[in-house]
């Protein structure tokens, strides 16, 4: 039986759909929100399994991942995530780049030659890669005007992938990818009116943005807090983006508080050769991530304080005191 395992975001769901392009298969569609990447615990057990894993922490995945080899499965793996619990063992080939300008999208691309390079465009906008996504349009041949339609389809994509459940998106990730893969163009997805319903709700989500203070600042680097409201949830990745986009030598973490109480964080290092966002957060329990971006799943509430200070340490060099609203 084969599957087809993948992050729900414009990275994970464009490496998929140039993939099946290129290959089409009938498998089984294992996916969620950005943040669900734990995704090899859903395969259930069996013999002889064949697995596509794409743009998921095999890190985060290494228990499950040894039992499914264990187990015989033949495991193709392409990911740009942490991966340094990668075992040697025959039935596993790992495609994996961890430098910060590469998504697993460009890695699928490397594979194919630039056969689907606008998808690959695509998702290394929607990964906050512009450089990158624009030197593979230029080598491509693609116009200003379709780059710009190429990025903004990218940061809707992945602006659906936030959430803390399916019930927070506008479209499931695995509907969001039939719908795709019935597009072999961009422009295909783009003139259709699923696009529309998207852009709409990205348009009135970052709306909301406007105006939004720092809950904390200092020597440029920022924390940001957001409610435990549906808008928030979905558009904390785009707070994120714009952050680390319009303040290119500051670091950024967006708080966005849970229904819980408790908090989901995002971080996006200036420094990431020198400064990893991943390191950060794997101070903290559900923390991981890339050098560039990274975040911690869970924070417990009391915790906040003592995640602003650990920030402002790591990114400023010495403690200071906060600055919070």
């Amino acid at each position: 039986m084969g599957y087809d395992i993948v992050n729900g975001d414009a990275d994970g769901l464009c490496a998929l759909h140039m993939l099946r392009l290129a290959t089409p298969a009938q498998r089984t569609l294992i996916t969620g929100v950005k943040r669900d990447v734990a995704l090899l615990e859903r395969v259930p057990p069996a013999p002889g399994l064949d697995l596509l894993v794409l743009d998921i922490s095999l890190d985060t995945n290494h228990a499950a991942l040894r039992r499914l080899l264990d187990d015989g499965a033949r495991v193709q793996w392409y990911d740009h995530h942490s991966a340094d619990l990668a075992p040697t063992h025959p039935g596993l080939h790992l495609v994996h780049d961890g430098a910060p300008d590469v998504c697993t999208s460009v890695l699928v691309d490397r594979q194919q030659g630039g056969r689907h390079r606008p998808w690959a465009v695509v998702a290394a906008f929607g990964d906050n890669l512009a450089p990158t996504a624009r030197a593979l349009a230029a080598a491509h041949g693609i116009g200003s005007a379709e780059c710009a339609t190429l990025a903004q389809l990218g940061h809707i994509l992945n602006y659906n992938a936030y959430g803390e459940t399916e019930a927070d998106l506008h479209i499931a990730p695995a509907a969001l990818y039939q719908a795709l893969h019935a597009c072999p163009r961009p422009a295909d997805f783009v003139h259709g009116a699923l696009y529309q319903r998207l852009e709409a709700g990205y348009r009135d989500d970052c709306a909301r943005l406007q105006g939004l203070a720092p809950h904390w600042q200092r020597h440029g680097n920022s924390v940001y807090l957001l409610p435990a409201e549906a808008w928030a949830r979905r558009a904390s990745g785009v707070l994120a983006n714009r952050l680390a986009a319009s303040t290119p030598g500051a670091s950024c973490a967006v708080v966005l508080t849970r229904r819980d109480g408790d908090y989901v964080i995002s971080v996006r290092s200036a420094q990431p050769a020198t400064h990893s966002a991943s390191a950060l957060c794997r101070q903290f329990d559900g923390g991981g991530g890339r050098a560039a971006a990274a975040g911690v799943n869970r924070l417990p509430a009391a915790e906040l304080a003592r995640f602003i200070a650990c920030f402002d340490t790591y990114f400023s060099g010495t403690p200071g005191h906060e600055q919070a609203a």
